[in-house]
């Protein structure tokens, strides 16, 4: 059906709603904005398509076809002519690292680099136009352009060699420090790892070699100072202007607490009305705190109501990553001699679980590996036998590596399976130099599923996890979730663990009405239906009627959020 056109009279008799009938013969006021002559997908229960769409204030007051939207016109109600073009809910994103925008701005960008070469060329040229900071900090260098115990402290050291200079990897879980650097944390031959943390070193001298990965990373980040308020803040309304554009109306920032001056960010942008998207954002979780910092997260939600920012979840960083070989896995690595980093304790995670459940928030657990995901559903499966069980919707983010059998237990236990569809491919450079050596042939085979979680009835929300994907336009993000194949690439042995790939309104789902789930604002967003928030986008393509590796081409034209237009594609000169 999703390849013909439906006339006026079948979409008449299929597409109307007793809701929308109704509206349409009760209305009393007109609607402020009618969207008319449009390829409405609505992502409803039954996935119903409808031609026009009625706005009043800030919620959808009539889908359906066009003739019974001529009810809700009146004098001063704006008609858009859609010629046509696609409509679909506003886009959620529902793991995205926002505020790290602010980084983009104020510091070294090395995400364009792709050798140690053109890293350096980035850094020194930075140096040169900012020669008095007391400290340097950036982001984007990549694992596998130098693997093993990573970039080295020599190389900043020629640049820098009496600035401390921190440069965080495009994954978030490394560091790569200078010598000044680690004179300024006290970090020595000398120094141990730090529970759920690695100094790498010099495998002939045992001194410190440059690199820092998971927890380690604290011990500079803590000392060489963050970004002011007024910077993150920057940062958050430049994303903004990205997300729109890119058709999100809707996301979960995870780094409330992680960094100073983030939250109160959000919270002056909050009260100034500044904010033009729905945020609902997690607390970042101190393993070595445990469950007594729940009663402050508590206070922090109840001082944050604001219609479009509200704190509802607690991230937790269960496990590290696969490239920095911290991802927590059940059977060694292949390369290496380790199993990875569980970060926090087992018991101290299952306390700090139960009291998070207990008070009504979500878990949002970062969770790469296999043996990670397995103790992150132990948790959730002691959290609710303690508390009960509710409408809790806790999450895991990531799942690169999943057991088969804890699928079952994500439908059990009802948790949300959070992904980046954006990774799902066999990428040059990357699968061949750091996920088949690390992990083995026949793991790395097997990662990241979703076909088997939907099959299994379980709610799957996509997400970008920028800035770790620097690019997250959601359009890109559903053409990867179906095709699972590097862009342009056609040998079809390429395809990443095909049996995975999921349909185009599986992929839709995901980034709308499961996202919206997920964050539990489903009951105000994520499809279009009466009653809910008028948050839609427009595209000039139909998303349907086009082949799957044209997606990320499409554009979006228009978006709103609960009926405000916040970004218009400018017309053609």
């Amino acid at each position: 059906m999703f390849g013909k056109k439906l006339t006026s009279a079948l979409l008449a008799t299929a597409l109307m709603s007793p809701m929308s009938a109704f509206a349409a013969q009760e209305t009393k006021q007109p609607a402020d904005v009618v969207l008319t002559n449009g390829t409405v997908y609505t992502v409803d229960m039954k996935n119903s398509w409808a031609e026009a769409v009625a706005i009043r204030g800030d919620e959808i007051v009539f889908v359906g076809a066009d003739e019974y939207a001529k009810a809700h016109i009146g004098k001063d109600t704006k008609v858009i002519d859609l010629k046509g073009q696609m409509v679909l809910p506003g886009f959620i994103d529902s793991h995205t690292h926002a505020s790290k925008t602010t980084g983009l701005i104020f510091s070294i960008d090395l995400f364009d680099g792709g050798s140690v070469e053109e890293y350096v060329a980035t850094i020194e040229k930075f140096v040169k136009e900012h020669p008095n900071e007391p400290t340097l900090q950036g982001r984007g260098w990549s694992n596998p352009v130098v693997p093993g115990i990573g970039p080295r402290k020599e190389v900043l050291d020629k640049i820098v060699p009496k600035t401390p200079i921190a440069l965080t990897s495009d994954d978030g879980h490394s560091l790569w420090v200078n010598s000044a650097a680690l004179k300024l944390a006290g970090i020595t031959k000398d120094t141990p790892n730090p529970e759920g943390g690695i100094i790498e070193r010099d495998p002939k001298t045992g001194e410190p070699s440059g690199t820092l990965r998971e927890s380690a990373m604290d011990l500079v980040l803590s000392k060489i100072g963050g970004y002011t308020v007024q910077q993150y803040k920057s940062g958050i309304e430049a994303y903004q202007e990205k997300a729109v554009e890119r058709g999100v109306t809707t996301v979960r920032d995870p780094d409330m607490l992680r960094y100073p001056n983030v939250l109160e960010a959000y919270e002056e942008l909050a009260k100034e009305d500044k904010l033009t998207i729905r945020f609902r954002n997690a607390l970042t979780a101190n393993p070595e705190k445990g469950p007594e910092q729940v009663a402050e997260f508590v206070k922090i939600r109840e001082r944050n109501q604001n219609p479009l920012f509200q704190v509802n979840a607690v991230k937790i960083f269960l496990d590290g990553v696969v490239e920095g070989a911290t991802a927590y896995l059940e059977k060694p690595y292949v390369h290496k001699e380790t199993n990875g980093e569980l970060i926090w304790k087992q018991e101290v995670y299952n306390q700090t679980a139960a009291a998070v459940d207990k008070v009504g928030f979500q878990l949002h657990v970062h969770s790469i590996g296999d043996a990670s995901t397995r103790i992150a559903l132990d948790g959730m499966e002691l959290a609710e036998k303690l508390n009960g069980k509710h409408d809790a919707r806790h999450s895991l983010v990531h799942l690169q590596l999943v057991n088969e059998s804890d699928i079952e237990r994500f439908k059990k236990l009802e948790a949300v399976g959070i992904v980046q569809p954006f990774w799902f491919m066999q990428e040059e450079g990357y699968y061949d130099e750091i996920e088949v050596p690390y992990l083995g042939r026949e793991r790395a085979e097997k990662e990241y599923p979703m076909k088997s979680f939907l099959n299994k009835g379980v709610h799957v929300a996509s997400s970008s996890d920028y800035i770790v994907t620097p690019e997250f336009n959601p359009l890109h993000g559903i053409q990867q979730g179906i095709t699972r194949i590097e862009d342009g690439v056609t040998d079809p042995s390429k395809i990443a663990n095909p049996e995975e790939r999921a349909t185009l309104a599986e992929m839709i789902a995901s980034f709308t009405i499961d996202g919206a789930y997920a964050n539990h604002v489903d009951d105000i967003t994520g499809s279009i239906e009466v009653g809910k928030k008028a948050d839609l986008i427009v595209l000039d393509k139909n998303l349907f009627k086009i082949p799957a590796t044209q997606i990320k081409d499409a554009k979006v034209v228009l978006t709103l959020v609960e009926g405000k237009e916040v970004y218009r594609q400018k017309e053609a000169k």
